[in-house]
């Protein structure tokens, strides 16, 4: 059965020029070559890592949306593995930074020294300048480094003194936190936090993956060598393409709707959450839904995006954006929760 999504992008097409059906197909064409190419990413990386099909679905997800991802849970569950074998498959440069609260910004970003040589100083440009820079354990730092991040995470350059530098793309911070360890540790501000595209909170390993995780990394070489599947300078072309998937009016309507809720939830008969909404949704969680949505359609070999890709991204693209009350943690309401209803009481067509 066809849905309405389905049939209103063809009809989209089938009302245009020739010339729109021929872009039609070459992106249909290059939208099949690139899922293929993603799934193949995909599988490579799941050479090494065990388990975490979520958490490796979504690094792509952040990298094709050029996005950022946080990732949350307890240590040793292939967060940085992950992180640093995708980098591998894609052959981008990749740079890990401890978050220690004794951090400067300086340490993070930039450092000033004296050249022998010339005899003047020269700016030293630090771990920020690398396609994939690992941001492990954020919130051990104070605010002041964490907020140093805002800029390259935001306007993708660098501003020191009075030069600027422009980050190569792609560009995607990929942070971890600890959400059990409470010593030495610092909030991320809601400023920050809305920068990041994705917030997935991961899960231990299943019984049968735990064996396996014993049976591999036991050993004296348990990692396997990984190949470059998707070159550098391909990542872009990509990324173009998948901009150009096709969202149909009626799927921009069914984001602001689920947005909108978390403004009025009245309007949108969901009276029952108002009392655990202090704040709602921006327009950059639209923004980031929409792109999110996107890639999940091309995962799925779509040129076109319907609810289903929307659904099944939803929570890890917005749970990170809303501020509950009071009220919501006395109830143990979470983000999750909210999310969930909405889904559910917001129609799709």
């Amino acid at each position: 059965m066809v849905d309405w999504y389905t049939l209103e992008y063809w009809l989209f097409y089938l009302l245009h020029s020739k010339k729109t059906h021929m872009n039609a197909d070459a992106l249909q064409e290059d939208i099949t070559y690139i899922s293929e190419q993603i799934k193949a990413l995909i599988a490579e990386v799941q050479k090494v890592v065990i388990g975490q099909d979520v958490l490796i679905r979504n690094m792509v997800i952040a990298l094709f949306a050029r996005g950022h991802i946080i990732l949350e849970w307890v240590p040793w569950l292939a967060k940085t593995l992950s992180i640093e074998t995708l980098a591998k498959t894609l052959g981008v440069d990749f740079s890990r930074l401890q978050f220690t609260p004794d951090l400067l910004p300086s340490d993070l970003i930039w450092s000033q020294m004296w050249n022998q040589k010339t005899h003047e100083f020269m700016i030293k440009k630090w771990p920020v300048f690398a396609h994939f820079v690992l941001a492990d354990e954020i919130n051990r730092a104070p605010a002041k480094v964490q907020s140093a991040l805002l800029e390259a995470m935001a306007e993708r350059q660098i501003t020191i003194w009075d030069q600027r530098f422009v980050l190569e793309e792609p560009f995607v911070v990929m942070a971890t936190q600890n959400p059990v360890e409470q010593e030495g540790t610092y909030s991320l501000p809601e400023a920050q936090l809305d920068r990041f595209l994705l917030k997935t909170v991961l899960t231990y390993p299943t019984p049968e993956e735990e064996i396996e995780i014993m049976r591999r990394f036991s050993g004296a070489s348990p990692i396997q060598n990984v190949h470059e599947i998707i070159p550098h300078e391909d990542i872009l072309k990509m990324q173009n393409a998948i901009d150009l998937v096709h969202v149909s009016d009626a799927m921009y309507g069914y984001v602001r709707d689920l947005v909108l809720a978390t403004r009025d939830p009245k309007t949108y008969w969901c009276d029952r959450l108002t009392p655990y909404l202090q704040f709602g949704w921006s327009p950059r969680a639209s923004l980031a839904l929409v792109r999110a949505a996107k890639v999940m359609a091309v995962i799925h070999g779509r040129s076109f995006v319907i609810p289903e890709d929307v659904q099944e991204i939803v929570t890890d693209v917005l749970r990170h954006r809303l501020i509950l009350t009071f009220d919501a943690i006395a109830d143990g309401v979470t983000s999750e929760d909210i999310i969930a209803e909405i889904v559910k009481t917001i129609p799709t067509v």
